[in-house]
């Protein structure tokens, strides 16, 4: 499991703005979306290929997590190990090269 910087920034700053609002909540939702993350090392094909992967040279995989407020976690796997790419809001807009 590799978490590039740009997904490490992504997740660090969303966790930042959840911790101003409600600190509970925000390490709840860490804690979460990291055992997400986690669970893509055993089953990285259980995710569908992204949308947005058409404008990649990558497979790329997007993973949701949460019931209400939706994240979205954008992967690749790339030479047998998988590399999170992006970390996004489920309101945002797709992901753009």
């Amino acid at each position: 499991m590799i978490i590039t910087p740009n997904a490490a920034d992504d997740l660090a700053a969303s966790w930042t703005y959840l911790q101003d609002r409600n600190p509970r909540a925000a390490d709840k939702w860490l804690a979460g979306i990291r055992d997400t993350i986690l669970a893509l090392g055993a089953m990285p094909d259980a995710h569908p290929i992204a949308p947005e992967a058409r404008e990649f040279d990558l497979p790329i995989r997007r993973a949701i997590y949460g019931k209400v407020t939706r994240w979205r976690i954008y992967y690749a796997v790339i030479n047998g190990a998988v590399r999170v790419l992006h970390v996004r809001h489920g309101r945002r807009s797709d992901w753009q090269p």
